[in-house]
């Protein structure tokens, strides 16, 4: 099933499907390891929901909801 990123709640991973967009944003994700195929999880939000934190290959990245909209992932 396809969801974006930011519809994953605390403590769920995912696998990332596909990246929406392109020009700098897309490249800037692609470099921090948010490419096809790779598994992220969600470790917490803010205390305000914006921003979140993901882990993704190890590293702990954290982006806005509009940032996340734009992640399409497959839910593990």
């Amino acid at each position: 099933m396809e969801l974006r990123l930011e519809d994953l709640r605390t403590g769920e991973e995912g696998k990332i499907l596909k990246i929406l967009g392109n020009g700098p944003f897309r490249i800037r994700l692609m470099e921090m390891g948010f490419v096809p195929g790779a598994r992220i999880r969600v470790v917490r939000y803010a205390p305000l929901k914006d921003p979140v934190e993901y882990e993704v290959k190890g590293y702990h990245v954290s982006l806005r909801h509009e940032e996340a909209a734009k992640i399409l992932v497959e839910k593990l």
